[in-house]
């Protein structure tokens, strides 16, 4: 992949959660401090300010500290890194005949190799019912993380 081509994943990834969505809906207006933002959401300051920090780090804002207020404000700018990238994929993927699309041949299917059948029958075991007394226990999946925080 080329140094031209290469996709701002960062950005993509601070754009992936609603939460920033909304921030940057925010934002676009008018540079707002973080309390502001805190109001309009259901979640603790700390949460925001996460959710500030993936996105500063994305480039997306840039923050301002004013007396004691941290006043976040967007940069669209940076939005054109993205647009870039994405008009480069569609642009280079582009197939000017549809026809040749649906004309093209299909995939060869793997040959069937024959199964040789065995002379010898193996009984299917029997289930029994679990006992009551023992609970089983419910497989341990690690929480999902968004950049490495969980919100």
């Amino acid at each position: 992949m080329s140094r031209k081509s290469r996709p701002p994943i960062a950005l993509y990834s601070a754009l992936a959660d609603t939460t920033r969505c909304g921030i940057l809906e925010i934002l676009k207006t008018a540079p707002t401090p973080v309390h502001v933002l805190t109001e309009a959401f259901s979640i603790s300051r700390p949460a925001i300010s996460r959710h500030l920090r993936v996105l500063k780090a994305a480039g997306l804002v840039a923050e301002v500290k004013k007396g004691r207020e941290n006043v976040y404000a967007f940069k669209p700018a940076k939005l054109d890194a993205a647009r870039t990238w994405l008009e480069t994929i569609r642009t280079s993927g582009e197939v000017n005949d549809p026809v040749a699309i649906e004309e093209a041949p299909a995939a060869p299917k793997p040959a069937k190799t024959p199964q040789k059948k065995s002379a010898v029958k193996v009984a299917k075991p029997t289930k029994e019912p679990a006992p009551a007394s023992t609970p089983t226990p419910a497989p341990q999946t690690p929480p999902a993380s968004q950049m490495g925080f969980d919100f």
